[in-house]
């Protein structure tokens, strides 16, 4: 039987669907803060059971009968706090059964542990210190953070605007990464791996590019530092500076397929779906 963690977040639901393909429903548990919000998943008929990272016993009790955990990192944002919660939750599984765990961990956290890294690196510390059997899978920012609905007004507008200097971007899809997650979890070729999980390096001119032949439009780009606010500005900072062009083949790897294009990330985005 494999667990979830946070079951019923974007990249937890994908992951449940995946093991669906692979799996009995029975051999799929969701655990979740807030079960009666995963209603859907258990019309899938699958376990739901409620598994709160700030409430170790849930945790324990959620992860009982497992021998498998993907814990996904807590969407909790204060360094202190989430690495308390991820803590607990490496705890439970070793207190629960787990025989393996999948940690869905950042780029970079092996070698860095400060900034935003911190939770991740005390996390993987912990898992190869727990004498669990484990997988790392850090993953690069979502496509989906750049890749959108909303991109169909810059198409309209016939302009793309970015801060990111035309400087590269590995950025991956949300449900690349869960299917990497769910061929981990049934295969113990994984086992005592980490994986530095990027996606085809793109940039913006590139996707202004795509945006246009996907539309059939014309899409020029064009580069303003100071447009975006937010995340986004904090993002299109690390991309400028060169922060996320890191590549590795591991993901291709893990997948047993290229990662999606960029032109198909934009149709998917889009709605709009090549003919050929």
């Amino acid at each position: 039987m494999i667990v979830v963690s946070a079951a019923s977040g974007a990249l937890g639901r994908l992951v449940v669907e995946r093991l669906l393909t692979r799996l009995p429903a029975d051999q799929v548990v969701a655990a979740v803060r807030a079960p009666d919000r995963a209603a859907d998943l258990a019309a899938l008929g699958v376990d739901v059971r409620h598994g709160d990272y700030d409430d170790p016993a849930s945790l324990r009790s959620a992860f009982a009968g497992a021998r498998r955990l993907l814990l996904i990192s807590s969407p909790e944002l204060a360094p202190d706090r989430r690495t308390r919660q991820q803590l607990a939750a490496v705890e439970a599984a070793a207190a629960s059964g787990i025989r393996a765990v999948a940690y869905t961990s950042f780029l970079g956290a092996d070698r860095d542990g400060g900034g935003m890294n911190a939770a991740h690196h005390a996390t993987e510390r912990a898992i190869v210190n727990s004498g669990l059997g484990y997988t790392i899978l850090r993953h690069p920012f979502y496509t989906e953070a750049f890749v959108h609905a909303g991109l169909r007004a810059a198409a309209e507008a016939g302009r793309l605007v970015s801060g990111t200097g035309g400087r590269g971007l590995n950025t991956a899809l949300r449900t690349d990464l869960a299917e990497a997650a769910v061929n981990v979890l049934t295969d113990d070729d994984h086992l005592g791996r980490g994986y530095d999980l990027t996606g085809p390096l793109w940039t913006y001119p590139q996707l202004a590019r795509e945006l246009g032949d996907v539309t059939g439009t014309k899409v020029e780009y064009h580069e303003d530092a100071g447009a975006a606010t937010g995340p986004m500005a904090f993002l299109e900072g690390l991309a400028r500076a060169g922060a996320l062009e890191r590549q590795t083949d591991d993901l291709r790897r893990v997948l047993g397929r290229p990662p999606t294009s960029l032109r198909r990330a934009v149709q998917d985005a889009l709605g709009q779906v090549d003919p050929s």
